[in-house]
């Protein structure tokens, strides 16, 4: 197995991961903080008012960006079978 063949499988996983998780947890990071300056600015520390706003902002954005984000995890997935014979020499 060379090590240069199984180093870029491992680059191209933390690639394609880093591209379907940045889409759901920007969105709520962002809503986050828009939340939490509002709470801030008013003085309201309700739990829920934080946690429902960040929920509906990360299902929206799978909503939307969820057969997207299933095709790239598939063709890598793909990708990944099509490499395994050059990993197992």
């Amino acid at each position: 197995m060379d090590t240069v063949l199984v180093m870029d499988a491992l680059r191209a996983t933390m690639w394609v991961l880093a591209q379907l998780v940045a889409p759901v947890i920007l969105p709520a990071l962002v809503t986050g903080f828009v939340v939490g300056m509002l709470q801030a600015a008013t003085g309201i520390s309700e739990s829920t008012l934080s946690f429902v706003p960040k929920l509906v902002a990360t299902l929206g954005t799978l909503l939307f960006l969820g057969s997207m984000m299933l095709r790239a995890l598939a063709d890598f997935t793909l990708e990944l079978y099509d490499r395994i014979p050059a990993l197992l020499r």
